[in-house]
């Protein structure tokens, strides 16, 4: 869930003092690499830009004059984190943000807060196992930390073990409740099916952000898709809006505009949209939008390049881990559905299983098993991965309307009109062949 991680890196607020406490060794350590921030396009060079370029310089100064820094090193590592966040050169940054942790946990391999932030850029990457082991061993050190358990939450959900996730929610709220905290109980509430309760923790993160902060924003942009999901369009719209007002140019709202024009079979605005979110954040998410756009637009040629450029970079990116284990993505799911836009559904199947042994438990890895065999027309294939990823009672239409779809192809049919009826009750905005697919096959049943 790398979107639903996005708002989750943060600059850790409520860093402890102790982070900060020089330890010097005799043990020197390896003269570190160099990671330059990247210029940022010039939409985004804002405010923000030049204090993370200030903190940048007096960082990576003091670190580079004395080796056995800690604290200078872990807050060099929070500034490339949260580059990689507003620029979405995650590779470049993970890498650089991982080069000074290991040398923190070189010095002092039990830091706490090295050990958190390795395991949030393992979460951020998809290897959720080592994302998850990583943090059980920092929260040995310290029980008494909120973050450690948010990224428990994490680890479980992705790894499907929603029990777990659910308790160190619990235990999450009650240390700290904060942005990060209602945000979880916000997803958690979302995969269970109560999606009223996923709004109002969802508003509580909201309130407990600075309007025009990042990740305010991001929590924003996520209250606007659950109404989307939940079909009050205009409230989606005038949160889309409002985020583009305490920040100019956020790419993740403009894409939610452009998903609004898309679904309202506005295909040229949308396209506008997503062209201009594209040019501000590299994010296969928009390319993967513009694609199914340019399709729905008639254009198949605009189609394949961008389904080509999502192939070809989350390829490379996955390779690129086998010589540098800084800066491997996974990233099996995604390229299921980017094969499945070029039509190729061995290769969808052969992605999709590919994250399903690596997360068999997952509901939304078993979604995507399911979908490939319905689109192959291997339906009775698809049955038992789509129970395992409805066993959560999640309500997400998209989902639904999935499941209902393989319902009806195998003929069983109360289920199917069940399911496809709940999906198109309150008109979610979901992808426009989706729902013409789902109402078609409801008038069959």
């Amino acid at each position: 869930m790398k979107k639903k991680y996005a708002h989750l890196i943060l600059l850790f607020l409520f860093f402890g003092a102790s982070a900060f406490v020089i330890y010097r060794f005799n043990k020197k350590v390896q003269k570190p690499k160099f990671y330059y921030l990247k210029e940022r396009r010039a939409e985004l060079q804002n405010e923000d830009w030049k204090e993370t370029q200030k903190l940048w310089t007096k960082y990576a100064t003091i670190t580079n004059r004395n080796p056995n820094d800690i604290k200078n090193r872990l807050a060099l590592s929070m500034v490339y984190i949260q580059e990689g966040r507003v620029t979405g050169e995650h590779i470049y940054y993970d890498a650089a943000a991982l080069h000074y942790i290991h040398q923190v946990l070189q010095i002092e391999p039990g830091n706490f807060d090295a050990l958190i932030l390795q395991s949030l850029i393992e979460l951020s990457q998809h290897h959720f196992t080592d994302g998850l082991n990583t943090a059980l061993k920092a929260q040995k050190i310290n029980p008494y930390n909120a973050f450690v358990y948010g990224l428990l939450v994490d680890g479980n959900v992705e790894t499907g073990n929603y029990k777990a996730a659910v308790e160190n929610s619990d235990r999450m709220i009650s240390i700290r409740p904060d942005m990060r905290s209602y945000s979880r109980i916000s997803y958690l509430r979302e995969i269970h099916g109560d999606y009223k309760g996923a709004i109002e923790a969802m508003q509580m993160a909201v309130s407990a952000g600075l309007p025009g902060d990042e990740s305010t924003e991001w929590s924003r942009i996520q209250l606007a898709k659950l109404y989307e999901e939940t079909g009050d369009l205009k409230k989606a719209e005038a949160l889309y809006d409002l985020s583009l007002s305490f920040r100019p140019n956020y790419a993740y709202a403009l894409a939610g505009l452009g998903h609004l024009a898309m679904c309202a079979g506005d295909y040229r605005k949308a396209i506008d949209y997503y062209l201009k979110a594209d040019g501000l954040v590299n994010d296969y998410s928009i390319k993967e939008q513009l694609a199914k756009l340019y399709i729905l637009d008639g254009d198949k040629g605009k189609s394949k390049t961008y389904i080509d450029v999502m192939i070809d970079g989350m390829t490379r990116d996955a390779r690129q881990g086998l010589d540098d284990e800084n800066i491997g993505h996974y990233a099996d799911r995604e390229l299921a559905y980017a094969y499945l836009l070029g039509n190729d559904y061995d290769k969808a199947l052969q992605h999709a299983f590919a994250e399903y042994n690596r997360r068999p438990d997952n509901i939304d890895v078993n979604e995507t098993v399911a979908w490939v065999y319905y689109k192959k027309n291997e339906v009775k294939k698809a049955l038992p991965y789509i129970e395992v990823a409805l066993k959560t009672n999640c309500k997400n239409p998209t989902l639904l309307a999935h499941a209902g779809l393989i319902y009806a192809k195998t003929n069983q049919k109360e289920k199917a009109k069940k399911l496809l009826a709940e999906v198109l009750q309150n008109n979610p905005n979901i992808d426009v062949d989706l729902k013409k697919e789902a109402g078609t096959a409801l008038q069959t049943l």
